[in-house]
C-alpha cells in the first residue's frame, strides 16, 4: 500500500490494485479535550476509537447497500482497524452536506437569534468546503455550480441522497432508543456515479439519548446492542 493522504481521524492508502484503504484513527475532532463532531481540528484521542467507527462504518454501509444506496464500500479489516473502499472523484477538495434534524452545535451559535437548541430543523440541509485553513465555509447551491465544482443536477442529486440517508439513520437509531440531531456526508464519483462515501461514526453524527449526546466510544455499543 502507498500512503496518499494523511487525515484528521484517519489516513488514506493506494492498494495498488484498483482500491484504496481508509486507516482509521483513535482521534477525535474537538476542542481543548472535549469532543465535538462539529468543530475541524484534533481535541482528543480516545483509545479504541478508530475500531468502534469501523464497527459502526461497516454496520451502516451494509445496511445502506441494501437499501440501493450507492455507497463506497468494499469490505473491512478490525484487526488492522482499515476499511477497503473504491475509488472516487471528489467535488472540487472536497464538500460535505451537513443534514440538520435539530438545530445544534455549530447552528446555533450562528444563528441564535433566531433558533434554540433541540428546535426541529426538518432535515434541512447545508453544505460548507472541507478547508481546515479556512474552517469549512458554508457555500451556497449556485456558488457551486459558479465556481465549476459541481452541476446543478449533481447537486440536486447530492442534496437528495443526504436527506435520503439521514432519514434512514434516524430511523435506525430510534429503533435503539436513540435519535439524529445532525450528521454530515461527503459524496463522490465511482465509474461516473454520484457515490456516497468516507465514514461513519460518532465523528459525523451527533446521537442524542434522552436528549444528551452519546459519547463516541458509546454510539456503536448502542446501536449494535452490544
Amino acid at each position: 500500500m502507498k500512503l496518499i493522504y494523511t487525515g484528521k481521524t484517519k489516513n488514506v492508502f493506494d492498494n495498488l490494485d484498483g482500491t484504496y484503504t481508509l486507516k482509521l484513527k483513535d482521534d477525535a475532532t474537538g476542542k481543548d479535550g472535549v469532543f465535538d463532531p462539529g468543530m475541524n481540528q484534533v481535541g482528543l484521542t480516545i483509545e479504541g476509537l478508530g475500531r468502534e467507527s469501523l464497527r459502526l462504518s461497516e454496520y451502516y454501509f451494509r445496511k445502506l447497500s441494501a437499501a440501493g444506496v450507492p455507497t463506497h464500500f468494499v469490505d473491512c479489516d478490525f484487526e488492522e482497524v482499515t476499511m477497503k473502499i473504491l475509488p472516487a472523484e471528489l467535488f472540487g477538495k472536497g464538500l460535505e452536506f451537513v443534514c440538520r434534524r435539530l438545530s445544534w452545535g455549530s447552528f446555533v451559535r450562528r444563528y441564535g437569534q433566531y433558533t434554540t437548541q433541540g428546535e426541529n430543523l426538518d432535515y434541512l440541509v447545508e453544505v460548507t468546503l472541507k478547508s481546515d485553513e479556512r474552517e469549512d465555509p458554508p457555500i451556497a447551491p449556485e456558488s457551486l455550480v459558479a465556481l465549476g465544482i459541481m452541476t446543478d443536477a449533481e447537486y440536486a442529486e447530492c442534496h437528495r441522497l443526504t436527506r435520503e440517508v439521514a432519514r434512514l439513520i434516524h430511523e435506525d437509531l430510534t429503533s435503539h432508543g436513540l435519535e439524529l440531531a445532525d450528521i454530515k456526508f461527503e459524496f463522490g464519483k465511482c465509474d461516473g456515479k454520484i457515490t456516497l462515501v468516507d465514514e461513519f461514526s460518532a465523528g459525523v453524527m451527533r446521537a442524542l439519548r434522552d436528549g444528551e449526546v452519546v459519547a463516541p466510544m458509546e454510539l456503536a455499543g448502542l446501536v449494535l446492542g452490544e
